[in-house]
């Protein structure tokens, strides 16, 4: 069982569905569920960092537990908030290796998503279109770096008004674009994005994981 953390509902979703796109053979073997606890990492450091990672590790076996599941993993997001650079890279470092000391021997994903992770649905502006027939993303902003974007939530409301574009519209443009088989094949980057994806394409699938 892969247990899925992140700052809201929305975001578990956009991870479920991430995952299963990157990694087939691991959501084909295990359960994916979630638990609803704050993620709130990348602000901590030494000790209260360790103490935060290993109470969230925790409430995942738990869940795990409750399900009657083997746990296999946790994955977990946060915004960044802020493009890559210096403060990325220490986040990702420092929260990620307190999340691997937490697991011990089960795995761990951190997707630190730069800025936002609306920054990441910009990566497949066809869907937009698939999901509402009158949203277009402009030809200017494909195939760009969208970790480079400050603020692509807001970015995003103020271009899409009819109907006006909100945060739980993110994962059900990821399920189209996983529908569609978009997310196979993004247009543009984002760092961020792209070591979530090789990170959580590394994990081993155990041979006795059930869902």
């Amino acid at each position: 069982m892969v247990v899925l953390a992140g700052e809201s509902a929305n975001d578990r979703r956009m991870l479920a569905a991430f995952i299963k796109t990157a990694h087939p053979g691991l959501a084909a073997a295990v359960m994916l569920t979630e638990i609803s606890d704050p993620v709130r990492l990348r602000k901590k450091s030494g000790a209260d960092l360790a103490t935060a990672a290993g109470t969230l590790v925790s409430k995942a076996r738990g869940k795990a537990r409750l399900k009657a599941g083997e746990f296999v993993g946790i994955a977990v997001h946060e915004d960044m908030d802020v493009c890559p650079g210096p403060a990325y890279d220490a986040a990702r470092k420092a929260v990620s290796e307190a999340l691997a000391k937490a697991t011990g021997a089960s795995s761990s994903v951190y997707a630190l998503a730069a800025a936002e992770s609306e920054a990441w649905l910009l990566l497949f502006p066809e869907a937009f279109t698939l999901y509402r027939t009158s949203w277009r993303i402009p030809v200017t902003w494909q195939g760009k770096d969208s970790g480079r974007r400050q603020t692509p939530k807001e970015d995003l409301e103020g271009l899409l008004t009819g109907p006006r574009f909100r945060e739980s519209d993110g994962p059900e443009l990821v399920s189209v674009a996983l529908t569609h088989g978009l997310l196979a094949e993004p247009k543009g980057s984002n760092r961020s994005y792209q070591e979530f994806i090789a990170d959580i394409s590394a994990w081993k699938v155990p041979r006795s994981a059930s869902r």
